[in-house]
């Protein structure tokens, strides 16, 4: 609790999505935020933070903070570096028994002076942040994307996204739907109703390609009469 984790999530969002505040235990439920980051979809969820709860509604948070963790790609674990001891860290990795990667975010450290080597003492790679003033945010941006298998290419474009996945799908469907019409019925007028579908599907990934340009590109290839 008061880590900065709501903080975090709103400095990547760009969103005031999370309320903040000084007193702990002010997040009970999950909050699902999608970000983007050079077009990488990514989506964050802000939990209750994980201590002995003080009353069942914040207890109850905790105990569905753990289900995400045991379904989530990676685990962020926000410590404030300025309170935080390195025994109360351990202590915290002890408790994610989950075979999910851990991250550490220290963060706050535009309260501390001396941030000494801040090498962590277990498994888990870390980032030093403060949401406050924005210092390391940068570097937590690129180990995300990095740990997505973000490439960067000429285009800046990454191609496994949500949309063109369910575009893909869509157009396998409708050709496999278009495919059994035809063999089982022969029904010409409906496969081609099929194939139309996947073609549009298709379209939403490479750009809209019209049944007119089709007609087009056949007819300046063959010689049709009517």
């Amino acid at each position: 609790p008061n880590a900065g984790k709501s903080s975090l999530l709103n400095v990547l969002s760009r969103e005031d999505r999370a309320i903040v505040s000084d007193i702990p235990g002010t997040t009970r439920d999950l909050l699902y935020q999608d970000i983007e980051l050079d077009g990488l979809p990514i989506q964050i969820i802000d939990s209750a933070g994980i201590r002995d709860g003080e009353n069942e509604i914040e207890v109850e948070g905790i105990r569905r903070a753990r289900d995400a963790q045991r379904t989530a790609d990676l685990i962020v674990l926000v410590v404030d570096r300025s309170r935080d001891s390195d025994n109360e860290v351990e202590k915290l990795l002890e408790g994610l028994t989950s075979d999910t990667p851990i991250l550490q975010v220290h963060n706050k450290i535009d309260l501390v002076d001396d941030l000494g080597d801040d090498t962590p003492q277990s498994n888990g790679d870390t980032v030093r942040v403060s949401a406050l003033t924005g210092e390391g945010l940068d570097q937590l941006r690129q180990y995300l994307k990095d740990f997505a298998g973000f490439r960067e290419d000429s285009e800046n474009t990454f191609i496994a996204r949500e949309r063109h996945l369910d575009a893909l799908d869509r157009a396998e469907n409708s050709f496999s739907q278009g495919l059994t019409q035809y063999r089982e019925f022969r029904a010409g007028e409906l496969l081609a109703e099929d194939l139309a579908d996947s073609q549009r599907a298709l379209g939403e990934i490479t750009g809209e390609v019209s049944s007119d340009d089709l007609l087009g590109l056949i007819f300046s290839s063959f010689c049709i009469g009517k």
